[in-house]
């Protein structure tokens, strides 16, 4: 199913894409984004996303984007998406160029595992109804407190590659799901994604790392690296959990 349009700020978010009673947290933050590009698509290249999960959203809604600052290299914009029930997101977009800077630290490259594509696993009847949308493929055993999968967005054609990698890039399940005794109910709140390279991979894959930091008293933290194909990292991300288990 492809991802949600935004027409003069308004879209549907299908029954395909909900997780629960509210829609899959990074399709209604893709929806956010195509319409901050859709109103201002002079932008520079988009470099960091901040986003807080306010309520539940789902069916028709409204996405509302402020230009808060332009300056010559950068510019921010904010996004609020509502439905009948009021605001449920609430984005922060920095747009900024690439510049000279002596400054360079830090690889956070790796060897990337083989894509076992004789063993896809279709995310159709695995879990919440929003992952018939991608397809997932094992990328060694899991780990106490860490996931590392590949993933794929199945209808990807024509999408812009900054909505498409805010679509997948919370595909896993919580990184505290893998020390929970059972699965249940999980909410994200807040989540920060910053881009580090160029948004670009082969044949749609990309590797999914989450990595749980501390989890308590019905909440967790973990951060998260997305590779392309070719082991590169292409984003960072942190996020913050609620865990009804």
């Amino acid at each position: 199913m492809k991802l949600p349009d935004v027409v003069d700020g308004c879209a549907h978010i299908a029954d395909g894409w909900l997780q629960g009673r509210t829609a899959y947290g990074r399709a209604s933050a893709a929806v956010a984004l195509m319409a901050a590009k859709t109103a201002y698509p002079d932008l520079p290249p988009l470099r960091s996303v901040q986003v807080a999960f306010v309520g539940p959203l789902a069916g028709d809604v409204t996405a509302t984007p402020t230009l808060l600052r332009r300056g010559k290299n950068s510019g921010f914009i904010g996004v609020d998406v509502t439905s009948t029930d009021g605001i449920g997101l609430r984005a922060l977009f920095l747009f900024m160029a690439e510049r000279e800077s002596e400054v360079r630290h830090g690889d956070l490259s790796i060897t990337p595992p083989t894509v076992p594509e004789s063993a896809v696993i279709d995310g159709s009847g695995i879990g919440p109804g929003f992952l018939r949308n991608f397809e997932f493929a094992k990328a060694g055993e899991p780990l106490t407190g860490n996931w590392l999968r590949w993933v794929r967005l199945k209808d990807r054609i024509d999408l812009d590659p900054d909505i498409e990698l805010v679509a997948i890039a919370d595909a896993l399940p919580p990184a505290a799901m893998s020390v929970a005794q059972k699965w249940g109910p999980i909410s994200t709140t807040t989540w920060q994604l910053n881009l580090v390279s160029a948004i670009e991979t082969r044949d749609g894959w990309w590797l999914l790392g989450a990595e749980l930091l501390h989890a308590a008293d019905g909440s967790s933290s973990q951060n998260m690296t997305i590779w392309n194909r070719d082991g590169q990292a292409v984003a960072t991300a942190t996020q913050s959990v609620a865990l009804f288990v």
